[in-house]
């Protein structure tokens, strides 16, 4: 039997070592590749096209969120299953809107784990107990095949998300330039488009969101300018 394909996503090198032990320990299970942030996740997606990819959120550059969302665009077929340390609501139902099959908490026993990668790979949709009610939000606000939002559930475009990721980092307009690989006036003109969208006109204003939808972990310490 062919095993399941696994791509692993997470920045934290020791909890990524954890799982990879924990994955290849199953006879079933093949883990194909492994990134430390949502960029990478989905460059390495579309050239290894694995059965499952296993999404951390909270990651630099890119989160697991935007990245699930891309990676849908360019696959509807694939399986994405989203890992976090946080089950607030807006964890919870950011990954249900962005097309994940699945939410599990770090907490997660190994058994739970891999039970959930085998289910997604199957079709189905695995959420932890403790958030599974969630889940049923996917009724209510579900994604298209394409990985995308019905209109109105989703404001920003793929770049603008990644613009306000890295404002809430604390990065410059000119560190954002060179991350994203694209000019100063280009990010200025995406930070206005942001203000507007969102009617919030100050860096504070836009952190606090990106804090309150999932885009940032509230526990990472920010410089609020």
């Amino acid at each position: 039997m062919k095993p399941i394909t696994v791509l692993l996503v997470e920045d934290h090198t020791i909890v990524r070592e954890g799982l990879h032990t924990m994955l290849e320990a199953e006879k079933d299970i093949q883990i194909v590749g492994e990134v430390s942030n949502g960029r990478e996740a989905v460059a390495l997606a579309l050239q290894l096209k694995p059965d499952v990819v296993l999404m951390d959120i909270a990651m630099p550059l890119c989160n697991g969120i935007e990245a699930t969302r891309q990676i849908l665009k360019s696959m509807p077929s694939a399986k994405v299953l989203v890992l976090s340390a946080h089950s607030d609501d807006s964890y919870v139902q950011s990954a249900i809107e962005a097309g994940a099959c699945g939410f599990l908490l770090k907490q997660t026993s190994a058994h739970d784990a891999c039970k959930a990668i085998r289910v997604v790979q199957g079709g189905g949709t695995f959420f932890t107990p403790s958030v599974a009610k969630r889940a049923e939000i996917r009724n209510q606000k579900s994604p298209d095949r394409r990985g995308n939002l019905k209109p109105g559930n989703h404001k920003l475009s793929a770049r603008e998300s990644e613009v306000l990721q890295l404002i809430a980092e604390g990065k410059t307009n000119k560190e954002t330039a060179s991350v994203l690989g694209i000019s100063i006036k280009t990010v200025e003109k995406h930070r206005e488009n942001l203000m507007a969208k969102l009617n919030i006109h100050e860096t504070a204003g836009l952190t606090r969101y990106a804090i309150e939808t999932g885009i940032i972990e509230s526990s990472v310490q920010l410089t609020i300018v």
